[in-house]
């Protein structure tokens, strides 16, 4: 792993960027403007900017709410979400019923796939889940007598959002993976389509071929996160490179006040089974 100072230092190794939303373009409640310069830097003089995120709702509200956090659109060419990969599984069952848990905001996931939803497992043939029902507040062990029920009756999980938790300004908030996670101790099978699976990887790059209007090598493709969990590991299994951002939901583990601590990012990593061929502190150019 090689510390850099900034992002151009790479803008002659790459022709387009995968980049994580959450963590390193906004924290939910306010856009990072540095890194969102560094990105639009990027598009207007190298090459796409492919935001790629677990979010579990399609791509169009995921606009909508970068507009209203200012993130510019000069910073990213296209979106691909989790919910874009995670509607492909839940058509695939519908009509269902699901027992489907998450907040009123992201039942858009659901739209157009002619889907029964109810709120309890009794009688469901599978759960989706986008997060909890109030994520501000909720923690998945409100779901372990829900979810031993469910285990009980086989029922599969679809995980809209791979994601065990997130900033959501200074609070760490938990998502739909922590759930999940406490499915599988509970014996429960889930299937996810975001970060780190290959499906939403798949969809990325496509979008950026699509952008370059030509062959796309993986070479020459950097991934962007701060998750070791979700982007890290996603780009490791996808054998992509990466450069892994410190300071986001691992920061209190590798940013010091002198800045990034290489050694402590590196045994990090390390602890984690995950490599990253670059890092950095905060995203800037």
């Amino acid at each position: 792993m090689e510390q850099i100072a900034g992002l151009s230092d790479l803008a002659d190794r790459y022709d387009v960027l995968l980049c994580d939303v959450w963590g390193v373009v906004h924290n939910g409640r306010e856009c990072f403007p540095v890194a969102c310069e560094a990105l639009a830097r990027w598009r207007a003089e190298v090459g796409p900017v492919v935001l790629i995120t677990n979010a579990p709702r399609p791509h169009g509200p995921i606009i909508e709410q970068l507009d209203s956090l200012a993130v510019p659109r000069a910073a990213w060419s296209e979106i691909v979400t989790s919910g874009d990969a995670t509607r492909v599984l839940i058509a695939s069952r519908a009509p269902g019923p699901a027992w489907t848990i998450g907040t009123e905001r992201d039942a858009v996931l659901y739209a157009g796939l002619g889907l029964r939803e109810q709120l309890d497992p009794e009688g469901a043939q599978f759960i989706a889940i986008t997060g909890p029902y109030d994520d501000d507040v909720e923690t998945p062990e409100d779901y372990r007598g829900r979810l031993t029920a469910a285990a009980a009756q086989g029922l599969p999980m679809i995980c809209a959002n791979p994601d065990i938790v997130v900033h959501k300004g200074e609070k760490l908030i938990y998502c739909a993976g922590a759930v999940a996670q406490l499915y599988e101790t509970l014996g429960g099978k889930v299937v996810m389509a975001g970060k780190p699976h290959a499906a939403i990887y798949d969809l990325a790059m496509a979008k950026a071929q699509g952008l370059l209007g030509g062959p796309l090598d993986p070479a020459r493709v950097l991934c962007v996160g701060d998750g070791l969990a979700t982007d890290v590991k996603g780009a490791n299994d996808q054998g992509l490179d990466v450069l892994f951002v410190a300071s986001g939901i691992h920061g209190a583990e590798t940013i010091t006040a002198a800045g990034l601590d290489q050694a402590a990012t590196e045994a990090l990593l390390a602890r984690e089974g995950r490599t990253a061929t670059w890092a950095i502190a905060d995203l800037i150019w």
